[in-house]
Order: C-alpha cells, then sequence, then structure tokens
C-alpha cells in the first residue's frame, strides 16, 4: 500500500492523493450527510409537483436520492467523456439530457416510486436540479471545506498522471481593480480572512506598485504578462496606420496586440497556464483568455475540464441557479441605492444586471474549477483574473458593501485553492495582485450634463463628423463574457460546424477571415473622442501623424483654450514643435521636457508620477493628438469618468494608479515597482529563483541570492526606468501610501 504524506494547512488536513485526513474525515461525512438529506427534500418535493411521478412513502424517496447520488458519481464521467468527444454540440445535449436520463434509470428501479415516461423524469430532473442547487446552497454556506471537497472529488482524475516534484509552482490570483489603500483597509478590518492570515502570520508581505498611465486592465497585463505594457495607449484608441477602432476587449484586436509583444518568453512561458485574462503571457496552455480564443477554435474539441464543468451537477447547472440569484440581489440592491439616494451612482439596469450575474457567479465558479483542475494538474505556473470586483465597483462605487461583498467571496477562492493545493503533486506558492485600482465619482455627463464628444464639437471651428467610443464595446467585463460564448464556440467533431455558424450571426464583424490590418470601407471620421474611464483621447483620422499644437491652433483655435477652461477637465496634454510635450491647464502649463512651469502647475492635484507617467504616454505609439483627463476634486479626490462609470480607471487621479502586489515574505522585492513591466520582471526573477524558466532571460540573478549582494542588486535597480524625477520620490511615496 502506498504511503501518502499528510499536509496540514489552517483547519485543514488533507492528504496528497486528495482524500481528506483523519481531521476532516469527520467534517466530510457530516457535509455527505446533509447533501443527501437535502437531496432527499429536494426529490421529495419534485415528486409532490410533478404529476407523473408519485411516490408511495418516504423513505422510497430517500433511497431514490441515494441511488441518484450513487448513480451520477459511477456513471457521469463515462457520459462527460462521450460528451467531449462529440464536441460542444455534445457537450450541450448531455448537459440537457444526462440528469434526465439518470433520474429516469433511477425512479423506475427504485421500488415504490412511479414515472410516467422520460418526459417526466426530464421536468423533474430540471426541478430537482434547481431545488438541490438552492438547498445544498444553503447547506454548505459558509463551509468553504465542502467547495474544497467536491473540488477536490472532481479533479482527482488529473492527478493520475502527473509527477510529483518538491519543486514548487506558482499560482498568481489577479483580483482586478482592487487598489492598494482599499486592500490595506479590508485587510487590517478581517473582512478578508485568507488574505488576513496570510498577512498577519507573515507569510506574506503586502507591496504596493504604481500603475502607469493608463490605469486600465489591458495596459497593465501587457505589461505584467507580456513586459510590453507600452503597446496599449487606452482601452480603445483610433490607429491612424490602420485607419480603425481598436478595442482591446474585442478578440480580434486583442490577437493583434499580442502578435506585437510576444516573442515568446512572457511570464507563462515553460508550461504556464493562462485562464480569464486578455493576453495569454505565452502561455501553453491559454483558456478563457481573448487574444486565444479564436486560435482556439480550430481546436479538435471542447476542453476536457470546460466539458466536465458543464456536466457537472455542481458546476453549470448549480452556477445558473446562483447566478439567477446574484441577479435578483442586483435588482435590489440597484432599487435601494436609489431610494436611499446615494450618490455619486449611475443606472444600474439593462444588460448590466446580466453582466453582474456572470461575472460574480459563472465566471468566478468556472474559473475556480479550472484553477483547482491545473494545481491538480502540478502545472509550474498558472495566472487567473477574477474580474468580480471590479465590475461591480463600476457600477456600485468602490467602496459599496456589494463591491467588498465580491472581494469577500475571491477571498473565499483563495482559501479554497489553499486547501486544494495541499493535494496537489507539487508544493504551491500563492501570488495576489492587481492591475490597477478604481476612482470613485460623478460622471462628466452627469456634472455637467454633455459628454467629452460634445464639448469637442462645440469647440471646433467647422461642423466636423464625429465618432464618439465611449460605449464601442460597451463595458471592460462584457469582452470576458463574448470570450466565454467564443471559448464555446470551439470546433468539435460532431456537428461542429452549429457553433461556428451561431457564432457569425451573433457578431459578423468580429470574424473576418483577412488579416486584421487593413483600413475599412468608406470615408474616415473628421474627429474621433475615444474615452477610456477618466481619460479621453481625440483624433483627427484624416491627418497623417500626430498634430502638434501650432496645427491645431491654427486650424480650430478654440478647441485647446476651451478645454482647458472647462470646469470638468483638469488638463490636457499636445505636443508642440518648440517645446515638445506641453500639458496646458486652466491657470498654467507645464513643459514635460525640462519640467518648467508657467503659473499653477496643471499636474499638481494628480499625484507624484503624474509628470512621468505623461511624459512615457507621450512616446507611445497610436497616442491622441489631444490627450484629456477629467478634473479631480482635491476634498475628495473624486474623478469625473467620460463613460458612465461612477467607478473608473484609465486615466490620473485618486487610486486608480496604485495596484497591490501580495507575496510570500521569504520573496525579496528587488527594485521601486513603477509600472507593470517593473512586476512583470520581478516575477520572472522570482520564477527563474524557483527554477520555472527554461531559459532565464538573466541566469546569474536568483532571488534567493540577492540579500547577500549588493553588487546584483544595484544591477537590478539599474534596470529601473523611470526618469530621474520619480526616483527622488521614494520617500515621499511611502509616506503618501502611510497617509491612506
Amino acid at each position: 500500500m502506498p504511503f501518502h504524506v499528510v499536509s496540514r494547512g489552517g483547519d485543514l488536513t488533507v492528504r496528497s492523493d486528495g482524500w481528506p485526513g483523519r481531521r476532516e474525515f469527520g467534517a466530510a461525512v457530516f457535509r455527505v450527510v446533509l447533501l443527501l438529506l437535502a437531496g432527499w427534500g429536494a426529490l421529495a418535493l419534485t415528486i409532490a409537483v410533478i404529476p407523473g411521478v408519485s411516490a408511495r412513502a418516504e423513505q422510497d424517496v430517500l433511497l431514490a436520492a441515494a441511488l441518484l447520488g450513487l448513480l451520477a458519481a459511477a456513471l457521469r464521467p463515462m457520459f462527460t467523456a462521450v460528451a467531449a468527444w462529440l464536441g460542444w454540440a455534445g457537450v450541450f445535449v448531455g448537459w440537457l439530457l444526462t440528469q434526465a436520463v439518470l433520474m429516469y434509470l433511477v425512479l423506475s428501479v427504485t421500488p415504490g416510486i412511479r414515472v410516467g415516461g422520460f418526459w417526466d423524469a426530464f421536468w423533474a430532473s430540471w426541478l430537482y436540479a434547481f431545488v438541490v442547487s438552492i438547498v445544498s446552497w444553503f447547506v454548505t454556506a459558509g463551509d468553504d471545506g465542502a467547495v474544497a471537497a467536491h473540488l477536490l472529488r472532481s479533479t482527482r482524475r488529473s492527478t493520475r498522471t502527473a509527477p510529483r516534484t518538491d519543486v514548487p509552482g506558482v499560482v498568481m490570483i489577479q483580483i482586478d481593480g482592487l487598489s492598494a489603500p482599499l486592500a490595506r483597509w479590508v485587510v487590517q478590518a478581517g473582512n478578508l480572512p485568507t488574505l488576513s492570515r496570510w498577512i498577519r502570520s507573515g507569510s506574506h508581505k503586502l507591496a504596493e506598485w504604481h500603475a502607469e498611465l493608463p490605469a486600465t486592465t489591458p495596459a497593465s497585463q501587457a505589461g505584467l504578462l507580456h513586459g510590453a505594457s507600452a503597446q496599449v495607449p487606452a482601452f480603445r484608441w483610433w490607429e491612424k496606420s490602420l485607419g480603425r477602432l481598436v478595442v482591446t476587449n474585442h478578440p480580434r484586436d486583442s490577437a493583434l496586440l499580442e502578435s506585437r509583444m510576444s516573442n515568446g518568453r512572457g511570464l507563462l512561458a515553460d508550461g504556464g497556464v493562462s485562464l480569464s485574462n486578455i493576453f495569454s503571457g505565452d502561455a501553453a496552455t491559454s483558456m478563457l483568455t481573448m487574444s486565444t480564443v479564436r486560435a482556439n477554435r480550430a481546436r479538435r474539441g471542447p476542453a476536457r475540464s470546460l466539458s466536465a464543468y458543464v456536466m457537472d451537477p455542481f458546476g453549470l447547472t448549480r452556477s445558473l441557479v446562483l447566478t439567477s440569484g446574484e441577479m435578483m440581489k442586483e435588482v435590489y440592491q440597484g432599487r435601494r441605492q436609489r431610494v436611499h439616494r446615494i450618490e455619486p451612482r449611475v443606472h444600474r439596469g439593462g444588460t448590466y444586471v446580466l453582466l453582474r450575474g456572470v461575472t460574480n457567479v459563472l465566471l468566478r465558479e468556472l474559473n475556480t474549477y479550472l484553477v483547482a483542475e491545473h494545481i491538480r494538474r502540478g502545472v509550474p505556473v498558472l495566472y487567473c483574473d477574477f474580474v468580480d470586483y471590479d465590475e461591480i465597483a463600476h457600477h456600485a462605487g468602490p467602496t459599496r458593501p456589494e463591491s467588498l461583498a465580491s472581494l469577500e467571496g475571491i477571498d473565499r477562492v483563495l482559501g479554497t485553492l489553499e486547501r486544494i493545493a495541499l493535494a496537489a503533486p507539487r508544493p504551491y506558492r500563492f501570488v495576489v495582485l492587481s492591475d490597477h485600482g478604481q476612482s470613485q465619482g460623478a460622471t462628466f455627463l452627469q456634472r455637467f450634463g454633455e459628454r467629452l464628444e460634445d464639448v469637442v464639437r462645440r469647440l471646433l471651428s467647422t461642423e466636423a463628423d464625429v465618432l464618439a467610443t465611449a460605449q464601442e464595446g460597451t463595458s471592460e467585463q462584457q469582452g470576458r463574457v463574448n470570450t466565454l460564448i467564443d471559448e464555446l464556440g470551439a470546433e468539435g467533431r460532431v456537428a461542429a460546424g452549429l457553433p461556428r455558424r451561431v457564432q457569425r450571426r451573433r457578431r459578423p464583424q468580429e470574424v473576418p477571415e483577412a488579416p486584421a490590418e487593413r483600413s475599412p470601407d468608406g470615408p474616415l471620421p473628421e474627429l474621433v473622442v475615444a474615452a477610456s474611464g477618466n481619460l479621453g483621447l481625440v483624433y483627427f483620422p484624416r491627418v497623417p501623424g500626430r498634430l502638434t499644437l501650432e496645427d491645431i491652433q491654427e486650424t480650430h483655435p478654440r478647441l485647446l483654450s476651451g478645454l482647458t477652461a472647462h470646469p470638468g477637465i483638469g488638463f490636457v496634454m499636445v505636443r508642440s514643435r518648440a517645446h515638445g510635450p506641453l500639458v496646458l491647464g486652466p491657470a498654467g502649463l507645464r513643459r514635460l521636457d525640462d519640467d518648467h512651469v508657467e503659473g499653477v502647475d496643471p499636474l499638481a492635484p494628480f499625484g507624484l508620477y503624474a509628470a512621468d507617467d505623461l511624459r512615457r504616454h507621450d512616446g507611445l505609439p497610436h497616442v491622441g493628438d489631444i490627450l484629456v483627463n477629467s478634473r479631480i476634486d482635491p476634498s475628495t479626490a473624486e474623478v469625473a469618468a467620460f463613460e458612465e462609470l461612477v467607478g473608473c480607471h484609465g486615466g490620473l487621479g485618486g487610486w486608480q494608479s496604485r495596484a497591490v502586489l501580495i507575496h510570500p515574505a521569504d520573496w525579496p522585492v528587488d527594485w521601486s515597482l513603477v509600472g507593470a513591466d517593473a512586476v512583470h520582471h520581478q516575477l520572472v526573477v522570482w520564477l527563474e529563483g524557483l527554477g520555472l524558466r527554461r531559459s532565464p532571460t538573466r541566469p546569474s540573478l536568483r532571488w534567493s541570492s540577492l540579500p547577500g549582494d549588493a553588487d546584483q542588486r544595484q544591477t537590478l535597480r539599474g534596470s529601473d526606468r523611470r526618469s530621474g524625477s520619480a526616483a527622488r520620490r521614494d520617500g515621499a511615496e511611502t509616506e503618501e501610501a502611510g497617509d491612506e
């Protein structure tokens, strides 16, 4: 009999083969009994409601509930394998009918129970699934061990061929949109038990890093995963060379961007896994990732992990039921915000209700399942983005109770994954980080009754065709939902053409066979105003190259002065032929080349890194002819988004640039974490130190040797790309973080 090491973590004891240890065995038995009783009650209610099914006695129903659980455990893996072989059409049919087949078999063979026919069993199976999902949620509410136990059982198959090793793997969880000041507060308040335990025990440290302009997920993930944040000037922008808009939550455009910045040595190279990201980081396995979803369509059949989740009774069916509950909760919370006249607020109806349900339940549970499975496979490094908090904070506010509740949900996921890692074929270290923060405020439209494009149009010398893109792509997280649908449209073996045809009907503009880099037919707009949070980029598409201040003054003499004088605009940046990049404010200007200020410095309210961020942004490809940043309220640090979002990010001002990095305490931070590229290089050095990179970029630099080697540490600091003005601000930055 093989010997199994028992690992201990917190209140959980799990053997390395995934079975519970003695400390957990009693709790596991108790949960099984509770779930059996829940199934008994759900089946009794189902039989009472469905006319074609009847039972003679309560013990007959209990026997049927037990048989249903045993039969599902025995036969469902076979059904899943067959469905995956058939493709997504088979998976969908299997999800629709498997529970009905099992229900029909059980009701037919259980003494004392009569079933009229298969369709009676079909409707009974779905009512049973609905009721048992709700009852089991109440029974296991607050019991993270129940979720972990189910994941350990459902992913046990993944460990059978996984080689065991003592080399640690790394799990990187991105909490989208979480600012460092808020992270400190919720940890200190004890709202996040898992993260609080890690930090208070000394196993992890919480560090802050600066998200350079633009503070948005695509730019930060381009840096974090590829070290190439300079390829992304905003969430959406106009490319004059292509003659079209680029929107980063469109799979076609994210794939285009990754082709520009990938060198094959991204953060997840050498066998890593990318889950639910915008870019892949050159991962060997990439799922629910925007930049690779189109390539995944050529895959021969759905990934087994996705099909297993769909077919699992605790998978898609349960998630859909809980998603409906989350949608009802959003309707209630949105109404409560209106009734109590909470400000600032935005409209929270329409598609956002569905979007919240999908991101805060369905995607979270799917991501948890996929991360758990890959941990059980022993992958060397994994990066997954959880978008729950970011999406809710956009519409409710970064510090509203519903936003904080989503953070608590992600913390529970971390606790579950910690338990799963105890049964993995290798030890795992956890890194938790964000891509940016969020800043709050009433929107530009709410404050001033007009949009940014309206202001620009009004200040032009002549009538112009203005293309406004604030709603292009709708929202950052809607792209995640589209990616999930695209992933489900991957080509299978049988009926493979059906998902592809559905995709063509759903979004024909995103499935061109021709290369993406081509100009669209028809005339170009005269002006494009692309909004990303409280950052606006103004383009003159018909004029090649970047317009200068002198060009703009000659053609539209009222435009720049009118923008700087508007009470909702903090500053504009434009390039001058004579003076280089200039930042213009309502009462002064700043030359970025030499930091000379005339009048009142327009960047004074926007933080220590504002000038450096703008200098860097001025040199990025595809930057706007005019950059516009909203005002910031000096008393509340609130900004005015050019989109209809109460919580926003993308520009300068507030907490949106203050991201967080929670890492193992014995991993030294070797240089100032200014920009996502700097964080990327730090993560790579840590992976090299663990031996998880086959071809280290700097083989002589191992983090384990750094504390005693001053020369190496100085070499690392030399790679810091900050300008001198930012480098002089380390002390001030630390002081500011402490004040917050």
